[in-house]
């Protein structure tokens, strides 16, 4: 009996969807079975992320069920990829309910994306909030909420000041949208606690970087800076934090900041998963060929935040930025190259130019650099903001992320905490796993375990 090819894609973010949908549109049913890796079965919006935090969007309005499409029928394996072993061709996985399975596969494409970079400073992975997931950012809304909360019950001036200060790390375009969009919650909501002194209330915006989002351009990069001092955010460049503890946070220059709210958005690095190979990597990520393909491994394919795809556009030796722009793109060119390999027909490299960068700062505050061509408020945001709209895959999702933005405009924001925030928080270590990750040799001897009563 003839089986059919078995593609087996891991990660459900811009990359790995992308892929999953252009091989059920392009292949029949009868081609391959296609297999995705996922703890969740839809595809979470990152870059509104920071609009859900703040209350303007909903969570379920970006996240896009992967199975509403009309072509949907790929079997979807909920939990996560914790090794791959590219000889024996299986990928070992580690289900929601914490269950070990063996999935093995003829063609592999690695979209793993990315995990927070927390570095080895003490009490940070204890402490601090990250804005990576859709639970993070549903749960640090109800935090900031319960913040003024608290603040406002509390007759300790020492309290009362602590719990409105919030800091955020990492100037990038995370860390600057979920800093401006969460200070204008804050912002809103204090007019409803008659008992607070609004100018209690203060933002700290710190980056070891010496400018804010620096891909923007100085003078894009002055604009966003200047709006976000106009709003009283503070931001503080060439910094970083030396320590966290529960109620205050030390910055490496020395000063100490009474909070309960410390904010890490301070970059990414690969999924712990590219380690498993045992493969060559370009700090952190995968190295691949400009078709995605893995040199010298029959069926393997990378791409997005975990791989270091050559960036053609550029030359030299440049690597595609970890976007979701590029991410998109990559998603469907690397599915045209699996269907190539499955027709013995030759890869084509992916080769994509940037089309610029948006900055929603909440309102009517954005910059944007779409083509080269600089542009602040109003204009900046209908950019951000069609862009984003256009960018989201179901006719749903816009309807949805459209009918939370005509709302929020018009009636703003009830300041309603949701239940997520219970009596023990959940910081960094409670939503990233990188410990479950196992060793090249782990997953070899796993393989070999498992297999060896099947020969």
């Amino acid at each position: 009996m003839v089986t059919r090819p078995r593609i087996l894609v891991v990660g459900a973010g811009f990359a790995g969807v992308g892929c999953v949908r252009r091989l059920e549109r392009k292949l029949s049913p009868g081609e391959a079975d296609i297999t995705l890796v996922t703890p969740y079965s839809y595809q979470l919006y990152l870059p509104l992320l920071p609009q859900v935090a703040s209350g303007v969007l909903t969570p379920q309005s970006i996240a896009l069920s992967l199975r509403r499409s009309k072509k949907y029928r790929t079997r979807i394996i909920p939990g996560g990829a914790i090794g791959v072993d590219l000889k024996a061709k299986v990928c070992v996985i580690r289900t929601i309910t914490d269950k070990i399975v063996d999935e093995r596969y003829d063609y592999i494409v690695l979209a793993p994306g990315s995990v927070t970079r927390t570095f080895n400073i003490p009490g940070l992975v204890d402490h601090a909030y990250g804005m990576k997931t859709l639970a993070e950012a549903a749960y640090l809304r109800d935090h900031v909420i319960s913040q003024l909360d608290l603040a406002d019950a509390s007759d300790d001036p020492a309290e009362r000041a602590s719990r409105l200060q919030f800091v955020v790390v990492g100037g990038g375009y995370a860390g600057t949208e979920t800093a401006a969009c969460l200070q204008r919650l804050t912002h809103g909501a204090v007019r409803r606690y008659p008992r607070l002194d609004p100018s209690l209330i203060k933002w700290h915006l710190i980056d070891i970087a010496p400018k804010l989002m620096p891909e923007l351009g100085d003078k894009l990069g002055r604009t966003a800076q200047e709006i976000l001092a106009r709003r009283g955010i503070e931001v503080s460049l060439g910094v970083s934090i030396d320590k966290a503890a529960a109620e205050e946070v030390t910055f490496t220059d020395g000063r100490v900041v009474p909070t309960h709210t410390l904010i890490w958005t301070a970059g990414v690095v690969a999924s712990p998963l590219i380690a498993t190979l045992g493969a060559e990597t370009v700090r952190g990520r995968l190295a691949v060929n400009a078709e995605m393909h893995l040199p010298g491994e029959d069926g393997v394919f990378a791409l997005g935040d975990a791989a270091a795809v050559p960036d053609r556009a550029k030359g030299d030796d440049a690597v595609c930025p970890p976007t979701a722009q590029h991410a998109m793109r990559q998603g469907r060119h690397v599915a045209d190259n699996v269907i190539a390999t499955l027709h013995n027909q030759p890869l084509t490299p992916y080769v994509h130019r940037d089309l610029g960068l948006v900055v929603d700062l909440g309102g009517t505050d954005a910059v944007s650099k779409p083509l080269g061509i600089e542009l602040r408020g109003l204009a900046a945001q209908a950019v951000a903001r069609g862009y984003h709209w256009s960018a989201l895959r179901t006719n749903v999702a816009k309807a949805r992320v459209l009918t939370n933005w005509t709302l929020n405009a018009l009636a703003g924001d009830d300041f309603v905490r949701t239940g997520f925030q219970s009596r023990r928080p959940a910081k960094l270590k409670d939503f990233e796993y990188p410990d479950h990750y196992l060793t090249p040799d782990e997953v070899r001897a796993h393989v070999a375990r498992t297999d060896s009563p099947k020969r």
